[in-house]
């Protein structure tokens, strides 16, 4: 039995095992036991069979073992032999997959190129009524020679053209869409389409708009704004479309659909931009009085945007290449009526129209130079005089807000042009009316009552933008809005007015970016005057001077010396011996901000930090907490913020710098003949020196590795305690500890040391204590000691790792089930994934990227089968477990257990706790936005339920439903 006679009996039920008959009679070829004539003579009685179902198949046979034929096998003669024996064929379907392979070779040339096209056009009727997959291999096939051949089809000129007009007609699939685009644009791009500019036109626009939504699961990516893009490109490709394309879609803007709408005016967009200038002129006023509308009407904010760009796209394109003001212009004939139409509207500026009639001119005029100056020219003068004329603050403010809009127009247009000057002098437009507008702008921010907010915010906004408009004021005039903006942020009672401090402070750093100099000698100095040099009980302005100052230190110069005049302020105010802390702690807290925002590692001052504030203040700290050092210090909230900017200063060190100061973990740097004694292996030690371990905790953290990598570096830790001692006592005073933060600080010490350690035997000591932490602490289970924090944290740091991860999971899933420790076990799950500060690969710790899958994947299925036959007590445990779980893991991890799940979660909805409703909402949000078809099932029960927790939500239970 021949090869083909083989394939034909199989190719039905079994398409793969006929692929690989094919596949051998290639060899067959390749090793040339047989020939190219004895496999087509084979096809003999098959290809003139009267079944055309059996003719396609003897075709795609042929097709299917040229394809897999090397680039090399097939001589000049033989590929023009099965190019035409293909293209006389075609229309019994089969031919599309050799013809493909064909024009790949680099012996297939122009002649085969024409013969191929001129196949498939002379067929189209033909091939177009086929399935959607056949016709995609046409449109492929098209799309091959239009990549490999184009200029033989170029050559072919207006035939061509027609020809592929044909072929594109009548498509819906989006794979087949996205190619017609592709090859359309070409055509429209490369060839000269005078003589059928309206065919190709018509060819791409009968398509729009695109309405095509993807299946969910669709396999292909394509979404519908790929579709639009490529659309798109077709329709704004030519000139020579503006007569077809402006008044039909002009007309579709007119649709009911706000997506239509958008589609429209985003295409008139690209074809602004695109279209010649000539071409655009011709229609520019009708196409502003069809938009005009959607601004000044507004009805959908984002179409009023897509309209307002669509104008400037217009402006921008009319304007390009201009050098001349001249009312002669396409340009400035298309901003005649566009002004006067705004001017109109503002002469009643309190109206709805004012506001987007200001963003039209602000538009127009940022398209360019030349539209800046004829815009400024025309508007600002009458702008002027109805301000001066104005009745009613909320007419002066409305008219503030179009200036605004256009110095915004002068900044973006400096952004964007450089420094291009306006047409007829050497000036910008602007320059005539600085001076009154300098004061206009001046005496409505600092003359008006600082009740009226609003208008003082517009009032600043625009000397700002004055600053920022380049080469325009000069630089005393720009330092009279700083000390404006000094003397709003310093001098003013907030009485509720925050928002114009805020702005205020917003404003100084956009001016720090261009003028430093000036923020250094007017702002600095009075921000630093008003600090005070010590904390009373009153005193609460400083936190604003310290958030200006925290916020100006963009520039490296200004935080240089802001850092250092901080550290003198809390030299100072670390030795009073009474007062609130709060003001200290606010100087740490902007200290600890404007480190935050350098490159600490690459700070020329990072050695200083080091001296200064690390082993300075945690030395005095440690001093402080046995009486000896500032009592500021002592504090628990002092000592937290001191961590965390120890922490940064550490982590930016070099290796032996870090090891240095791990050495220092518990001693706190303090001198040998110093009172402080580390708390480690002490009992009864004062709460003030227990508090020392937060600042202990920091440095373990920041430090990284450096204490873990060997037993030595481990050793210097605390006087030469190994892994097992320091364990065993940092859980005896997690267990002792009676002050929570503090207990929440030694727990995160634990996770730190488990999680960094580096051998079997330290994992299996981790692994003892975590079974039975009271053990291990040596602590008599007679008193009431909770255990579960550390068992969960010392889970965490084991998990984060993924060591041990079955052992351990094992073990906490167990204790659910735990009459004494059920509960507080079931809250412990909340903590095993949630990101921690501390515990974190910023401080060297050990967390894989798979750590949350794994836990969900072992977890989830063990709480459903466990739940399902728990004793009643125990079945709200596993229920809250299982959202605790589920608060931080990835929404692609979570569908993956939709039908374990749900059931789950339906029930979490009836426990009391709100928290866990709060998060089982969360977790059901997710799951009907990924997969709403699995929630189809549970509807009833699940709107219920929700219903019942609606009806006396806690704030959380009440967002997350509002969301469902």
């Amino acid at each position: 039995m021949s090869d083909v006679q083989q394939y034909l009996l199989k190719v039905d039920e079994d398409k793969h095992g006929a692929q690989t008959i094919a596949e051998r009679t290639a060899q067959s070829l390749v090793s040339k036991s047989k020939t190219l004539i004895d496999v087509v003579q084979s096809l003999g009685e098959y290809i003139t069979d009267e079944d055309a179902s059996t003719r396609s198949k003897a075709i795609t046979y042929l097709s299917l073992v040229i394809s897999a034929l090397p680039h090399t096998t097939l001589s000049r003669q033989q590929v023009q032999v099965l190019c035409q024996f293909l293209c006389e064929r075609i229309e019994d379907g089969g031919a599309i997959g050799g013809l493909r392979k064909l024009q790949g070779l680099g012996r297939f040339h122009t002649d085969l190129a024409i013969m191929t096209f001129r196949a498939l056009v002379e067929h189209f009727q033909d091939l177009m009524i086929r399935p959607h997959s056949q016709r995609l291999q046409i449109l492929e096939l098209l799309n091959d020679l239009m990549s490999n051949h184009r200029a033989a089809l170029k050559s072919l000129g207006d035939n061509a053209i027609i020809g592929i007009t044909d072929l594109v007609s009548g498509e819906k699939d989006p794979r087949s869409l996205m190619i017609i685009f592709s090859v359309l644009h070409v055509i429209m791009v490369e060839w000269d389409i005078t003589s059928l500019a309206e065919t190709l036109f018509d060819s791409a626009f009968c398509y729009f708009p695109i309405t095509f939504r993807p299946p969910r699961d669709d396999p292909y990516h394509i979404t519908a704004q790929d579709l639009k893009d490529r659309l798109r490109g077709c329709i704004s490709a030519s000139s020579l479309f503006a007569p077809f394309a402006f008044p039909q879609l002009l007309e579709k803007l007119d649709s009911t659909s706000p997506n239509v709408k958008k589609d429209v005016l985003q295409t008139l967009n690209a074809c602004a931009s695109s279209y010649s200038v000539a071409a655009l002129a011709n229609w520019s006023t009708t196409l502003w009085d069809s938009l005009k509308y959607e601004i000044l009407n507004v009805q959908e904010e984002d179409l009023a945007e897509d309209s307002l760009a669509t104008v400037q796209a217009i402006a921008r394109r009319l304007g390009t290449g201009l050098t001349s003001a001249s009312q002669t212009t396409h340009l400035a004939r298309f901003l005649k009526p566009i002004i006067n139409e705004c001017k109109e509207q503002l002469q009643e500026p309190q109206h709805k129209k004012a506001k987007p009639a200001g963003q039209i001119l602000s538009s127009v005029a940022a398209s360019s130079s030349i539209a800046l100056f004829l815009t400024v020219k025309a508007v600002v003068p009458s702008l002027l005089t109805l301000y001066q004329d104005a009745d009613s603050i909320v007419s002066q403010k409305a008219l503030l807000e179009v200036l605004v809009q256009i110095f915004i127009a002068a900044v973006a247009r400096d952004q964007t042009f450089g420094m291009a000057h306006s047409p007829t002098d050497a000036e910008y437009p602007l320059a005539p009316f600085k001076d009154r507008l300098f004061e206009l702008f001046s005496q409505a921010l600092m003359s008006i009552p600082s009740e009226e907010m609003s208008f003082r915010l517009v009032a600043l906004k625009g000397l700002l933008h004055l600053c920022q408009i380049r080469n325009y004021l000069q630089n005393s005039e720009i330092g009279m809005v700083v000390q404006y903006l000094n003397e709003i942020i310093l001098a003013e009672d907030p009485g509720g007015r925050e928002e114009v401090k805020n702005e205020a402070i917003s404003a100084l750093v956009d001016i720090s970016k261009s003028k430093p100099n000036l923020i250094m000698d007017i702002t600095f100095p009075a921000f630093i005057a008003n600090l005070p040099d010590r904390s009373t009980e009153e005193q609460t302005g400083y936190v604003i001077t310290l958030e200006g100052l925290a916020r100006l230190s963009v520039e490296k110069s200004i935080s240089d010396t802001l850092i250092r005049r901080l550290l003198g302020k809390l030299e100072t105010v670390l030795q009073e011996t009474e007062g609130p802390a709060s003001y200290a702690q606010a100087l740490l807290s902007t200290i600890d901000y404007v480190l935050s925002r350098r490159d600490l590692p690459t700070d020329p001052n990072l050695s200083s930090y080091h001296e200064r504030i690390v082993v300075g203040y945690v030395s005095k700290a440690a001093l402080a907490s046995v009486g000896s050092g500032p009592p500021i210090l002592a504090e628990v909230a002092t000592l937290e913020i001191l961590g965390r900017l120890v922490g940064k200063i550490v982590s930016a060190l070099d290796e032996h710098r870090r090891r240095s100061v791990a050495i220092e973990t518990y001693t706190l740097f303090a001198e040998r003949e110093s009172p402080f004694v580390p708390v480690l292996h002490r009992q009864k030690v004062p709460e003030k020196q227990r508090s020392t371990m937060i600042l202990s905790t920091w440095i373990l953290a920041s430090v990284g590795r450096a204490v873990n990598k060997n037993a030595d570096a481990l050793h210097t830790v605390a006087d030469n305690v190994n892994f097992h001692g320091l364990l065993h006592e940092l859980t005896r005073l997690a267990l002792v500890e009676t002050v929570p933060l503090l207990r929440y600080y030694i727990l995160k010490q634990i996770a730190l040391l488990v999680n960094r350690s580096s051998t079997q035997k330290d994992l299996s000591d981790a692994m003892e204590v975590m079974r039975d932490p009271s053990k291990a602490a040596q602590i008599d289970l007679t008193t009431s000691v909770d255990v579960t924090p550390v068992v969960f944290w010392i889970a965490k740091a084991l998990l984060l790792r993924l060591a041990a991860t079955q052992e351990v999971l094992e073990h906490i899933l167990g204790l659910l089930s735990n009459r004494v420790r059920g509960s507080a076990s079931a809250r412990g799950f909340g903590l095993l994934l949630t990101a921690d500060e501390v515990v974190s690969k910023a401080h060297g710790a050990n967390i894989r990227l798979l750590a949350r899958q794994k836990v969900f994947s072992t977890c989830v299925p063990k709480i459903a089968s466990d739940f399902r036959t728990a004793d009643s007590f125990a079945k709200p445990n596993y229920l809250i477990a299982l959202s605790g779980i589920l608060k931080d893991v990835p929404t692609e991890v979570m569908t993956m257990e939709i039908a374990t799940l749900l059931p789950l979660l339906l029930q979490s909805l009836d426990l009391p706790d709100q928290q866990v409703k709060a998060a089982t909402i969360e977790s059901l949000v997710v799951i009907s936005q990924e997969s709403p078809l699995a929630v189809e099932g549970y509807m009833s029960s699940l709107v219920n339920r929700l219903l019942q927790a609606a009806a006396k939500p806690s704030e959380n239970i009440a967002v997350s439903y509002t969301r469902e």
